[in-house]
């Protein structure tokens, strides 16, 4: 039996990598000769980095950067094993899971770190950067991230803006003279998972703001401060970014990496799928199993466990998912291919148990699957005797 493990992070509580050892482990529990195969997956968010240097062979490096709130920390960035690609995690410098509840506050947090991110890897030297831009604590339109590479931001007093997605309300003008020049030579593409605008009822603050830390006040101050940073990128620069897809990503920083880095957005999974070189392994695999936190609508529109599916289904794979929790239908989930889904969670129980016991629960979930997969092996060779 060759089975090929993709699953995603369980968010707050698993990285990828941590889900597929686990699951690999309980499963040869019952199924001593199965051959696992682990291919930790991300859409761009918590683990994109991990899984793009096992992909490339490569390592990890740490730098000395800013977190959403300005506190110096270290934030781990990939470079491939030919050290001529760079992957960047914004999770890392700028992430969600870097700050306690109580501190998110997106009209304070920045995405500076993530610019000094790359510009870590400039200085190494890399000219190919591709960034995961999942799990952002920030709505400043990815003016930190700019910021932290050269480019100025000015209100009409001439004085640059302080750190925050607020303080875009007071945005007059746009300097990029200063911007790091080795940036021109660069070929930038970035793992996005997400299609929404800049701006509105499904842009950047209104749909993700309040995960952030919103208040629906803030949510509105939000909306109008990204609406005369667009109008400002418009006046200055002649690009419209507002409902550019994709431009709402991140709290705005998709808009930043298309008006000013001229980045390429991509599905993130269908980036790592292709990273990873998927398609050979699945093909010659018996069975896919892969996962998230929660498989539930946003799942259903192009996260990791529906790219997963949607691939192995090319190759008439079976395919199990597991998740904390299941929300989707069954009916929704075999449309996308997904064969069968088990949520890990089986009392009720706080959200804090239940990511304190992510990994005793996903084990026995996944050990429970496997005896079933085996009983059922064992009725089937029975009845052909």
């Amino acid at each position: 039996m060759r089975i090929v493990i993709a699953p995603d992070s369980f968010k707050e509580s698993l990285s990828a990598v941590e889900v597929a050892e686990i699951i690999a482990h309980s499963w040869q529990q019952v199924f001593p000769e199965a051959e696992c195969i682990h291919k930790p997956v991300t859409d761009g968010g918590e683990g994109f980095v991990d899984a793009m240097v096992c992909a490339s062979q490569g390592q990890k490096i740490t730098a000395r950067v800013q977190n959403p709130l300005g506190v110096t920390i270290d934030a781990a960035w990939g470079l491939s094993h030919d050290r001529q690609t760079a992957f960047i995690e914004m999770a890392a410098a700028s992430g969600l899971a870097l700050l306690a509840t109580e501190q998110r506050n997106p009209l304070l947090t920045t995405s500076f770190g993530t610019g000094e991110l790359i510009r870590a890897a400039l200085d190494e030297g890399v000219r190919h950067l591709v960034l995961g831009i999942g799990g952002s604590a920030t709505n400043d339109g990815g003016v930190g991230m700019m910021q932290a590479l050269g480019a100025s931001f000015v209100d009409a007093q001439g004085q640059k803006l302080s750190p925050g997605g607020a303080m875009l309300s007071q945005l007059d003008s746009i300097d990029l003279s200063g911007l790091d020049s080795r940036l021109q030579s660069c070929q930038i593409e970035v793992a996005c998972d997400v299609t929404n605008p800049l701006t509105g009822e499904t842009g950047a603050s209104a749909i993700y703001g309040p995960q952030k830390g919103a208040t629906p006040a803030m949510v509105r101050a939000l909306d109008r401060a990204l609406t005369n940073y667009a109008g400002v990128i418009e006046r200055q620069l002649g690009k419209t970014v507002d409902s550019q897809p994709g431009a709402g990503a991140a709290g705005g920083v998709g808009a930043a990496l298309m008006a000013f880095l001229d980045a390429q957005l991509s599905p993130g999974i269908e980036l790592v799928i292709k990273a990873l070189d998927l398609a050979p392994e699945i093909a010659r695999c018996d069975l896919v199993i892969t996962g998230e936190g929660c498989l539930d609508s946003q799942s259903l529109n192009g996260k990791v466990p529906v790219g997963i599916a949607r691939l192995a289904k090319r190759y008439g794979k079976p395919v199990i998912a597991i998740a904390g929790s299941v929300k989707a239908t069954h009916q929704q989930l075999r449309e996308v291919g997904i064969d069968a889904a088990f949520g890990t969670v089986q009392s009720v129980m706080t959200l804090e148990d239940a990511l304190t016991q992510a990994s005793h629960h996903l084990e026995q979930t996944t050990t429970q699957i496997a005896r079933l997969v085996h009983i059922a092996g064992r009725q089937i060779t029975s009845e052909s005797v």
